[in-house]
C-alpha cells in the first residue's frame, strides 16, 4: 500500500480525472523503506493505563530525512459506520533517518505518566482496543471505509489497523491492543504490508524526535539502575488481595531471583524473593513485563528491578495479572539457586473453587488461600510451583496447552477426565500446563494420559482458562492408550438416530476432515439410520457472496461416508436466509438431516422455507407436519442470529417419527469460571432458555394432537444437563433427557478447560419407551480430533403397532 514520497506528492497534485483514468494497481504500492507508522496506542488515560495520552509514533527506516510538511496522521474507528469520518492531525517538520516522530492524541482521566514532548499534537480520542491509523500525504480527510478502497488511495503512505479493525493491511489487523498495550513494529521496522505480521502488542514505548521516552528517558522516579535494593519487596507489590496496593506506582530496586523467562508472545521474566514474609496470602513472585523486547536476563540471575506496578486485565471479565512494566533491570550476580517450588496437589489446593461476591468483583476481597482454590492460585501468582504425576483432563491443544488435575479423585470420568457436574462443583484441581522452552513443547497427550514425575515452572494467569503453569521442566508422558469408541450396530427393528456437530464443515475443507468425520459416522456410529448434523456450512464456507446452498458440502460428506463403508445417505435441510443464522460470517451454518433410504423414508411436504413456521396438523390417524422439512418459529426473535431448529417427519416400519435437529445459541459472552466476577453471570443463557421454550411448545403441540407421537429432539444445545435451558426444554415432561440415564461418570460429550461436560443431547417423548442410548467418545478427549464434539446415538425399538406405542 505504501508508495515513495516523491510519487505520493506527485499524485496528490494530480487531477481526479487522471487518477481514475490511470487506476493505479495495488501492486505499485510496495512496502515502504522510509516512513512508517511504528507504534499506535489508544489506551492513554484509560482505567489501568500508566500513560495519560494516546499517541501515534512514526519512524524512518530510510537513509535520508523524510519531510512531513503538508502530511497528516488520520484515524478511523475499527468498525466504521456510514457516518464515521476520518479525523485529521496535521504534521510539520521531518523524521530523521533512523529517527522517530511522536504525535500526541487526546488525554484521558487516568494514567500518571506524561508522554515525552510530542512533535505534533492532535485531539483524536483513539479507541484502546480497535481502530485504524493512516499516515497521509495531504490533510484532506480520507473517504475510504474498506481495506481495498484504502489500499487504492494513493495518498496513503502507511496504514495500521489494530484490534478487530475492518480497515487494515494484509491478512488482518495487529492484535492485542488494550488500555495497557500498544501495537508496535519490531526494531527493524520491517514492513511487509501485513499489520498482523508486522506489529505486535506490548507495553507502550513512545519516543519523540529528540529520542526522549516517557518520564524524561529514565522512566517514572527512576534514579538510574540502582545497585542497592530499594524499600519495596515483591510481597509488598502483590499484597493480600488480587490487586496490588501499589498499582500505578513507580518502584525502585525490587530484589529477586529470575525463575523463568518468556521470549515469545507476551515477553518478560519472573522474579521471586528468596526471603519470603510470613503471610500466606502475599505472593513472593511477580512478572516483569518487557513488551516487545526480548528479556536479556537469565534464570538464576539475582536482579534489582525498577519500573511501574500495573494490574493487567486480559479482558474485562478476567482477573488481573500483577506486573512490573517499563522495567529497568540491574543484574547483581548469576547462577543462584532458585527458591523451592510449592507442590500443587489435593492437599494444598482447596476443593472449593471460588469465593463469592454475589456476582460482583472479587478483586478487593482479602485472599483466603486455605479456603478457595482461586485464592490459593492467586497467592502463588508468579511463584515457582510443581505438580507430580498429574492426570490429563483436557487433551493437548493446537496452541500447545494441556489441562491436568492436581486432585485426581475430583469427579473422575470413566475414561480419565474430570466431570463438570454442577454450577457449584467447578473442579478446583484443574490447571493448564504450557511450556516456556520452545525446544521442548508440551507432549501430545489425550485425556487419561499422565504427566509423570515433576512438572515445574511459574504460575501465571491468562484469559484462556485462567491459572496456568508455565513449565520450565515438563514431566514425561505416560500414554494410557485411550481408544476411540465404536457403538454396536442397530438391530433390524431398531431405528438408530444420531447427533453430530461436525464443526463448520464446508466444501472447501480438506479431504482429511471429510474422511475422518465420515469414518465416525460409518464405523464408530455403525451407520445410523438418521444423522442430525450441526454446523454444516454453505458450499463456499466463509466466502461471503450470498451462497446459501450446501449441496456440494453434503455430496462430499456423503461420498466420504460411502468410501468409509457406510450407506449412501440422502439429505434434507432448509437453507437459511443469507447472513441470518449466526456462526462464521459468510458460512450460513445450518442443521441437516442425513438418512439411509434403505432403512427409513422421509415424508416430504412442501412449504418449508427459511421464514415459515412449521405447525402440528391433527389427523384421524395421529399427527403430521404442515411442511417437512421445516423450521420451528424461525421469525421469533429468540432465533435472531442463531441456527433455527430443523423438523422432519420420517417413517420407520410403517410408523411416523418426528425428529427435531437443534443448535442453540453459544455460551459466548458468559463470564468465565475463573474470572473476577463471582459467581459468574451466564448472560447467554437467557436466549437459550427462550429457544428451549419454543422447541418445548412445538413438541407439546405434537403431543396434544397425539400423546403417543414419537418425537426425538437432539443436537448441540450448548448447555448442561443441570441448566435452566434443559428445564425449559423438558417442561411438562414433554421430553426425557437421555444423558441422565447414563452412569454419572459417563455424562459428557465435550471437554472445555479440563472439564468433561455435556453440550450435546438427545431427548425423547413419552411415547418412546424402549431405547438404548450411547455417547460415542471419538473426538473431545483426543488431541487429534475432527470435531470438538462427541456424537451421540439412540436406538429406538419399533413395536409394529402402527401407532408408536412402545
Amino acid at each position: 500500500m505504501r508508495i515513495s514520497r516523491s510519487r505520493s506528492v506527485l499524485l496528490a497534485g494530480a487531477v481526479a480525472v487522471t487518477l481514475s483514468a490511470t487506476a493505479l494497481p495495488a501492486a505499485l504500492a510496495a512496502p515502504s523503506s522510509s516512513a512508517v507508522i511504528s507504534e499506535v496506542y489508544g489506551g492513554g488515560g484509560n482505567s489501568g493505563a500508566t500513560l495519560t495520552r494516546d499517541f501515534v509514533e512514526l519512524a524512518n527506516a530510510g537513509s535520508a530525512a523524510y519531510d512531513l510538511s503538508g502530511f497528516s496522521v488520520q484515524y478511523l474507528p475499527g468498525a466504521p459506520s456510514a457516518g464515521s469520518q476520518w479525523q485529521v492531525s496535521p504534521l510539520t517538520g521531518a523524521v530523521a533517518p533512523g529517527g522517530h516522530y511522536l504525535v500526541a492524541q487526546a488525554a484521558g482521566t487516568g494514567g500518571t505518566v506524561a508522554l515525552p514532548t510530542p512533535d505534533a499534537t492532535g485531539t483524536v480520542a483513539m479507541a484502546a482496543a480497535s481502530g485504524t491509523v493512516a499516515l497521509v500525504s495531504g490533510t484532506t480527510p480520507l473517504t475510504c471505509k474498506t481495506a481495498a478502497d484504502c489500499a487504492a488511495d494513493t495518498r496513503v503512505v502507511d496504514l495500521v489497523g489494530y484490534g478487530s479493525a475492518v480497515v487494515r493491511e494484509g491478512s488482518g489487523p495487529a492484535t492485542g491492543a488494550s488500555a495497557t498495550a500498544s501495537v508496535a513494529r519490531a526494531a527493524s521496522l520491517a514492513d511487509t504490508d501485513d499489520n498482523a505480521a508486522d506489529l505486535s502488542a506490548g507495553a507502550p514505548t513512545p519516543v519523540n524526535a529528540a529520542g526522549e521516552t516517557s518520564g524524561g528517558g529514565e522512566g517514572p522516579g527512576d534514579p538510574g539502575n540502582p545497585t542497592e535494593p530499594g524499600t519495596v519487596r515483591v510481597h509488598d507489590i502483590q499484597g493480600t488481595t488480587r490487586v496490588s496496593p501499589l498499582d500505578g506506582q513507580a518502584v525502585t530496586g525490587v530484589p529477586g531471583i529470575v525463575t523463568a523467562v518468556r521470549t515469545t508472545g507476551s515477553r518478560g521474566f519472573w522474579i521471586q524473593d528468596p526471603s519470603p514474609d510470613a503471610d500466606p496470602r502475599t505472593s513472593e513472585g511477580v512478572l516483569v513485563y518487557t513488551g516487545s523486547a526480548t528479556p536479556t536476563v537469565s534464570v538464576g540471575d539475582s536482579v534489582l528491578v525498577s519500573g511501574t506496578v500495573d494490574e493487567y486485565y486480559p479482558s474485562s471479565t478476567t482477573q488481573s495479572i500483577t506486573e512490573i512494566t517499563a522495567p529497568r533491570t540491574t543484574v547483581l550476580s548469576s547462577g543462584n539457586a532458585l527458591p523451592a517450588p510449592v507442590v500443587l496437589n489435593a492437599a494444598s489446593v482447596p476443593g472449593t473453587y471460588a469465593p463469592s461476591a454475589g456476582g460482583g468483583s472479587i478483586d478487593a476481597l482479602p485472599l483466603e488461600p486455605e479456603k478457595y482454590a482461586l485464592d490459593r492460585y492467586e497467592s502463588l501468582e508468579g511463584t515457582r510451583v510443581e505438580t507430580v504425576d498429574t492426570r490429563v483432563t483436557g487433551a493437548t491443544s493446537s496452541h500447545g496447552e494441556v489441562w491436568v488435575t492436581v486432585a485426581p479423585k475430583q469427579n473422575p470420568t470413566r475414561r480419565g477426565g474430570t466431570l463438570y457436574s454442577s454450577y457449584n462443583d467447578q473442579n478446583s484441581g484443574r490447571i493448564k500446563v504450557m511450556s516456556l522452552d520452545s525446544t521442548r513443547p508440551v507432549p501430545v497427550a489425550n485425556v487419561g494420559d499422565v504427566l509423570s514425575h515433576a512438572t515445574t515452572g511459574v504460575l501465571d494467569y491468562d484469559s484462556f482458562g485462567g491459572y496456568s503453569l508455565q513449565a520450565t521442566q515438563l514431566g514425561t508422558l505416560t500414554d494410557r492408550h485411550l481408544k476411540r469408541e465404536v457403538t454396536r450396530k442397530q438391530k433390524r427393528d431398531e431405528l438408530a438416530v444420531s447427533t453430530y456437530n461436525v464443526e463448520n464443515l464446508d466444501a472447501l475443507d480438506e479431504q482429511g476432515k471429510f474422511d475422518t468425520l465420515a469414518k465416525g459416522v460409518a464405523v464408530n456410529l455403525a451407520s445410523p439410520d438418521i444423522v442430525s448434523l450441526e454446523e454444516i456450512q454453505d458450499d463456499n464456507g466463509a466466502v461471503n457472496d450470498g451462497t446459501v446452498g450446501a449441496e456440494a458440502t453434503l455430496k462430499r460428506f456423503t461420498d466420504a461416508i460411502v468410501a468409509a463403508g457406510g450407506p449412501r445417505y440422502s439429505w434434507r435441510y432448509v437453507a437459511p436466509q443469507d447472513g441470518k443464522d449466526g456462526g462464521e460470517p459468510g458460512g450460513n451454518i445450518r442443521n441437516v438431516f442425513l438418512f439411509n433410504p434403505a432403512r427409513v423414508s422421509f415424508v416430504d411436504r412442501a412449504g418449508g422455507d427459511a421464514t415459515t413456521a412449521v405447525k402440528a396438523v391433527p389427523t384421524k390417524k395421529g399427527v403430521t407436519l404442515s411442511a417437512s422439512p421445516a423450521r420451528i418459529s424461525p421469525l421469533n426473535d429468540a432465533w435472531n442470529d442463531s441456527r433455527k431448529p430443523l423438523v422432519g417427519e420420517f417413517t420407520f416400519r410403517g410408523e411416523p417419527v418426528f425428529v427435531i435437529g437443534n443448535h442453540f445459541t453459544s455460551k459466548g459472552g458468559d463470564q468465565p469460571l475463573h474470572g473476577r466476577y463471582q459467581a459468574p453471570t451466564r448472560s447467554s443463557e437467557t436466549k437459550r432458555v427462550r429457544q428451549a421454550a419454543e422447541v418445548n411448545t412445538f413438541v407439546k403441540s405434537l403431543l396434544a394432537a397425539d400423546k403417543q407421537a414419537q418425537v426425538i429432539t437432539l443436537g448441540d444445545l450448548n448447555d448442561f444437563a443441570f441448566s435452566p435451558t434443559m428445564s425449559a426444554l423438558t417442561a411438562g415432561k414433554a421430553l426425557k433427557p437421555l444423558i441422565d440415564t447414563l452412569p454419572a461418570n459417563e455424562r459428557y460429550s465435550y471437554v472445555y478447560e479440563g472439564n468433561s461436560q455435556t453440550l450435546d443431547h438427545i431427548l425423547t417423548s413419552p411415547g418412546i419407551r424402549h431405547f438404548d442410548y450411547d455417547v460415542v467418545h471419538i473426538n473431545a478427549e483426543f488431541a487429534d480430533q475432527a470435531s470438538d464434539h462427541d456424537p451421540q446415538i439412540v436406538r429406538v425399538k419399533a413395536d409394529g403397532s402402527g401407532h408408536g406405542h412402545h
